[in-house]
């Protein structure tokens, strides 16, 4: 079966085969609902220079509470996951942040990812929040800040009774 190249989804549980086979997403949240997975036939590239000019540029004039996050599965390391960029605007919440997080952890358990990676240039990020929410400082011999969320198939437990569509909105 052909697949087309770029493929949207709405509903993980619905489209688990297809979040396995795909490598390269971008997660959509707005006012703290999933509202898309947009598959892409290629990874996201990032440079340091475009998150120091045009990222914050972008974050600084868009207006709305909305999260994108670009994930990649690399090709060299089939069972991680890489979180590549997160572009949000300057009314985001926490809460649409979370959200966002949560479902690509979901993304990890439907892939039955080990681990997640990323590398954290926001220095308003810190290292307590991160610690919070499941992430530790990796390969401190490479520069910028490095860190991992580690699964080895113990995926956050959804609450007994709750959907996993529910769990990503709230």
């Amino acid at each position: 079966m052909l697949r087309p190249f770029f493929h949207t989804i709405t509903d993980l549980s619905a489209d688990a085969e297809l979040v396995r086979a795909r490598r390269y997403g971008i997660i959509v949240v707005r006012k703290s609902q999933l509202e898309a997975i947009h598959f892409r036939p290629w990874p996201k590239m990032i440079s340091r220079l475009e998150v120091m000019t045009i990222g914050r540029y972008v974050h600084q004039r868009s207006r709305g509470d909305y999260c994108w996050l670009y994930y990649n599965a690399p090709l060299t390391a089939p069972d991680f996951l890489s979180l590549v960029y997160v572009v949000s605007g300057k009314e985001t919440t926490w809460r649409t942040f979370r959200t966002a997080l949560a479902t690509l952890d979901e993304v990890a358990r439907l892939r039955n990812a080990a681990a997640i990676v990323t590398d954290v240039s926001n220095p308003q990020i810190s290292e307590r929040n991160l610690s919070r929410n499941g992430w530790e400082p990796h390969c401190a011999h490479l520069p910028g800040r490095n860190y991992i969320k580690r699964f080895y198939g113990d995926y956050p437990r959804l609450a007994a009774g709750t959907h996993r569509r529910e769990v990503l909105a709230s």
